[in-house]
């Protein structure tokens, strides 16, 4: 499988190497130069790791990997000249998997990369969950409609995992986000709305008329169908 990273770093020195060592070990790469621009791709790209620089303008590697938190477990690994341990600390506090000190071997990177990938990925690369003519592929986090690939986000990713394995069963908002995003969740309740409204524009025939992804008036959603 084919593995899509970010790399989010301001400087171009340092990008432009990581970014040449990713694309040599066959890695599709998602290029942010701030904090911001990354925030905004992860929301609409499946990101499966992101190398994270703790410094930058605008908001700082610790913002970003907040707000990452409040939808994704997504492996990130930390690039920081900061070597004082209260400051990997906070990393750690707030969920980063690794850490990696400036000035880094990239060769030494590209094997924490493939631990930590091998370490999440893994076990579940060949779990398949299916309903109807839809699959879920847990290793490599990809949608499918009978064949064809259905493109979602990390977000969308980790509702539908939610709902593959709880098929016919009635959610709520509040276990949704749990389930999906954890007890620390963030972000607003309607959100969950504006993530499922758009996973229904991929997979219904008819977004208005759901037959698979059924809202249950006052009580939450069902997936599956009847």
């Amino acid at each position: 499988m084919k593995y899509q990273i970010m790399m989010v770093e301001d400087q171009k020195e340092i990008r432009d190497i990581v970014v040449k060592y990713l694309e040599k070990e066959d890695y599709e790469v998602v290029i942010a130069q701030d904090g911001f621009i990354a925030l905004e791709l992860f929301s609409q790209t499946l990101i499966h790791l992101v190398l994270l620089d703790v410094m930058m303008p605008g908001i700082d590697g610790f913002e970003v990997l907040k707000e990452i938190r409040k939808i994704s477990d997504v492996p990130v690994i930390m690039l920081t000249a900061k070597k004082e341990e209260i400051d990997r600390i906070k990393g750690f506090d707030q969920g980063v998997d690794d850490y990696v000190l400036k000035p880094f071997s990239p060769r030494e990177l590209m094997g924490r990369i493939k631990v930590l990938l091998k370490r999440v990925y893994h076990e579940s690369e060949t779990m398949v969950y299916r309903c109807k003519d839809l699959s879920l592929h847990m290793g490599s986090m990809k949608l499918y409609k009978d064949q064809e690939e259905i493109t979602i986000t990390s977000a969308e990713y980790g509702l539908l995992c939610v709902f593959f394995k709880n098929q016919g069963q009635v959610l709520s908002r509040e276990q949704l986000i749990r389930l999906a995003y954890g007890q620390n969740y963030e972000g607003y309740d309607r959100n969950i709305d504006s993530y499922i409204k758009r996973i229904r524009q991929k997979i219904e025939v008819d977004p208005k008329t759901p037959e698979i992804l059924m809202t249950k008036y006052g009580a939450g959603y069902m997936f599956g169908g009847k």
